[in-house]
């Protein structure tokens, strides 16, 4: 090869070398300016799979007496179209599991032995500031984190017989129990403390439904398995489903 045609080459190639260079700037630069696509398991909101969501602090007075709540309160099967705030929820989540004791972090329904078996999920298909999906309730720090995301009321649903207010209703709360919190302390005795407790929780439920002009009805009928698919309650059985929604 002449040396003519060696410093030919040689400039030809270093020209290549930085229309390449050129060439990757240039597409990294797209890469930087595009938005990415969301991270499994993210919320397009910002919240990901285990992040808290704040909630409302709850309010301590309201407008009916415990016993007009009492003498008011019905099991209710349909509801109004309107969606619950995020207030509202806050508020029913409270009553169920929330902390009111901050010193010593009794909660508002009674347990054995203050062991707390019982978790919370939120499954939301229309709570206004609230993606539809599955959270489960952290009352220390009255918070909510991401289980799941999407509309999985059909499929509560499904797995509850069918039953329509669960499909109508804006949100359901499941109430789940580890009975191992409780056993740990009370050996057989646990399981029945531990349903005790439920109810206990889901008439604090009833009762603040009552107050905030809300209606809910007790399910206990639905297939174990399914329910904890469903939700994703982990180690938690799943013991009841309690659909909320505005007064017809």
């Amino acid at each position: 090869m002449s040396d003519t045609t060696r410093r030919a080459a040689g400039r030809f190639i270093s020209q290549a070398l930085s229309y390449t260079a050129v060439l990757i700037l240039l597409l990294s630069a797209l890469l930087v300016l595009s938005d990415p696509a969301p991270a499994e398991g993210a919320e397009p909101g910002g919240a990901s799979a285990g992040s808290a969501i704040s909630l409302p602090a709850p309010a301590l007075k309201g407008t009916l007496s415990v016993e007009e709540a009492i003498a008011a309160r019905r099991s209710v099967r349909s509801f109004g179209e309107a969606p619950l705030t995020l207030g509202q929820l806050s508020q029913l989540l409270w009553a169920a599991q929330g902390v009111t004791d901050e010193s010593s972090g009794r909660r508002a329904a009674p347990s054995a032995g203050a062991k707390y078996p019982l978790e919370v999920f939120v499954v939301a298909g229309r709570v206004e500031g609230l993606p539809a999906g599955v959270y489960r309730y952290v009352p220390k720090g009255h918070t909510l984190t991401l289980v799941k995301r999407g509309d999985v009321r059909d499929a509560l649903s499904a797995e509850a017989l069918s039953q329509a207010c669960v499909r109508s209703a804006p949100v359901s709360l499941v109430i789940a129990g580890v009975y191992a919190r409780t056993r740990a302390k009370y050996g057989e005795r646990a399981e029945r403390y531990v349903h005790m407790e439920v109810g206990a929780a889901a008439e604090n439920v009833y009762l603040e439904a009552e107050s905030l002009g809300l209606s809910t009805v007790f399910v206990g009928a639905f297939s174990d398995g399914g329910v904890k698919s469903v939700v994703g309650t982990g180690d938690a059985e799943p013991l009841a489903i309690l659909p909320i929604g505005a007064k017809l």
